[in-house]
């Protein structure tokens, strides 16, 4: 199996309020294999999908009910501290929840969260130690 990821499928609660917020808050667009049962984002070489969460467990045969830490989060690495602090800016001025902000991390880097209207967490991250591309996808290591 190659060691890669195509799509993040996020079940919540109400697929045009999942929808709008990331449309309106992120300022991400929608593909064309969008509908009204599925939307999807694309990203820099895979999709988000967001669905509906008790369909999205029910295909997956396990309970849709549960709270609380989800034991994931996702992120989204900036080229600096500031682009950070940019990005919480924004995110703050449109009403997006702010979990923690931003500061300076154990790892060396600098970080804080947010959430989406399901409260699934985006880690929005400067690493240091992370080499981004143009397209903000991470160098391989050994390129």
């Amino acid at each position: 199996m190659q060691s890669r990821v195509t799509i993040i499928g996020l079940g919540v609660a109400d697929l045009p309020a999942a929808t709008a917020f990331y449309k309106e808050k992120f300022g991400w667009q929608l593909t064309k294999a969008s509908n009204q049962h599925i939307s999807f984002f694309q990203l820099n070489g895979i999709l988000l999908s967001l669905y509906p969460k008790d369909k999205l467990a029910e295909d997956a045969t396990v309970s849709s009910i549960g709270s609380g830490f989800k034991g994931f989060t996702l992120a989204y690495n900036t080229r600096s501290k500031e682009e950070v602090d940019e990005i919480f800016d924004i995110m703050k001025q449109k009403g997006v929840k702010i979990v923690k902000n931003p500061e300076a991390v154990f790892w060396g880097g600098y970080s804080g969260y947010i959430a989406d209207l399901d409260d699934n967490l985006w880690e929005i991250a400067y690493n240091p130690y992370l080499e981004l591309d143009a397209e903000g996808n991470t160098i391989k290591e050994g390129s």
